[in-house]
């Protein structure tokens, strides 16, 4: 790894590299330019001198008994089609062959024959893969006329052993470029998958974020808000009655309103970008679980309803996640019950293991004076559509864990929410299919 670092950071490399990229860039809002100068360079390295030294030549360049029109019309016949190698590489090659066979037809040995190899390498970069083994098959066959030509002043062989040796470099070369930027491409569009990959996860993840803090809060501030609201009307009548219980009932209100407040700010601080020193100490306590809902029931209590708490099974060995979604969920049945039936009821919540999951049930008598109150939300089964938000938060909460929630009154008055989470894990997949036996 470290001598491929050093070869990247070469400054030639470097420089090379840099030229490449100009020279795409140039191709792109310029595709004609490279184009010609190709052309142009060609004319000048190999067309050129056979036009100079017409008459001081070897045997293996036959220019000096040819006409100089003749001689200009053949070379301008291999190299002008090249300006159009990459957008016809198939009609370039087949334009460059045919004035080839005609030179050599005519016995006439030129160095700008170097223009077939680049047409030859033009379709092996740009042209259909299907007719590459027909122009092969067309490069060899004239390669064999060329040998015969040579054949009087050079070993066959060994003309036949060039000719097809640069053919095969060209071809070699233009299917290597060609499956690099194939490669490439491919890398490129991966990379911009993958980047709009991640970007949907990041807002799906951010959805679902936002989902979860809107239960927390919703659990938060209903909760606390229900408690307040049984506390202060407590306070109120006893102010007229036992002046003394108000005193008590609007130092809960402050105890709950500080317990709500320290609670969202340990809500809010989790979605700042970087933590502080403000972050640390009591703000980033954990959240709470099935330990806390002993003093869930107490404060429950102070609001005015008998609370009656129940557990069966082993409950501390849940991972933290089950215990959040137990407390939320005990939670919010226990303020619907505050909320709908008031202050004097008795409420029953019991949490029991069951066999693979974990059964909720919060119940409570209604109202004390067995008046009736209006029908509360979510009645029924989750699945046939709840309208209120508590049920609904409760429903998406046990969503999580395969469970459900259902919801309706209870026989002998008040109302009942039950809510069963699923922890049993998934059937193992078998690895071969079903009946089959190990050899």
């Amino acid at each position: 790894m470290a001598n491929e670092d050093l070869l990247w950071e070469h400054p030639l490399v470097s420089r090379l590299i840099r030229g490449g990229r100009r020279l795409r860039q140039d191709h792109r809002s310029r595709p004609w330019l490279l184009n010609a100068g190709l052309v142009v360079l060609v004319l000048l390295l190999f067309g050129l001198p056979d036009l100079l030294h017409r008459g001081d030549r070897d045997e293996l360049v036959r220019v000096a008994d040819f006409p100089v029109l003749g001689a200009v019309a053949l070379q301008l016949g291999l190299t002008l089609p090249l300006l159009w190698r990459r957008s016809r590489p198939g009609a370039v090659f087949a334009a460059v062959m045919a004035v080839f066979l005609l030179q050599w037809s005519m016995d006439v040995w030129l160095h700008i024959d170097i223009a077939l190899f680049i047409a030859l390498y033009g379709v092996a970069r740009r042209g259909g893969l299907r007719y590459l083994p027909w122009v092969c098959g067309v490069t060899v066959a004239a390669m064999v006329l060329v040998v015969l030509r040579v054949s009087t002043v050079a070993s066959p062989f060994e003309a036949m052993f060039f000719l097809c040796s640069a053919a095969t470099a060209a071809v070699a070369l233009g299917l290597g470029v060609r499956i690099g930027q194939a490669h490439l491409g491919a890398l490129r569009e991966r990379a911009a998958r993958l980047e709009r990959e991640r970007d949907q996860q990041n807002r799906l993840a951010a959805a679902a974020e936002r989902a979860r803090v809107a239960r927390e809060m919703h659990d938060i501030i209903g909760h606390n808000l229900s408690v307040i609201i049984g506390l202060a009307d407590g306070g109120a009548y006893a102010a007229d009655v036992v002046p003394e219980r108000s005193k008590e009932a609007l130092q809960l209100i402050a105890g709950t309103s500080r317990q709500a407040l320290g609670e969202l700010r340990r809500m809010l601080g989790v979605l700042r970008e970087e933590p502080g020193p403000q972050l640390q100490g009591p703000e980033l306590s954990p959240q709470p679980g099935i330990a806390d809902l002993e003093a869930l029931c107490e404060r429950v209590r102070v609001a005015g309803p008998e609370v009656a708490y129940r557990t069966a099974g082993d409950l501390d060995t849940l991972n933290e996640g089950v215990q959040l979604t137990v407390y939320r969920i005990a939670q919010e049945s226990l303020t619907n019950a505050l909320k709908h039936a008031g202050p004097d009821t008795r409420t029953f919540l019991t949490v029991v293991t069951e066999a693979g999951g974990i059964r909720i049930r919060v119940e409570d008598t209604g109202p004390a004076d067995g008046r009736t109150v209006p029908a509360r939300p979510g009645t029924g089964h989750t699945d046939a559509g709840p309208s209120g938000q508590g049920i609904a938060g409760m429903a998406e909460r046990a969503a999580l864990y395969g469970g459900t929630v259902t919801a309706g009154p209870r026989p002998g008055g008040g109302w009942a929410v039950e809510t069963r989470l699923d922890l049993a894990p998934p059937p193992a997949v078998p690895a071969g299919r079903p009946g089959s036996e190990a050899s």
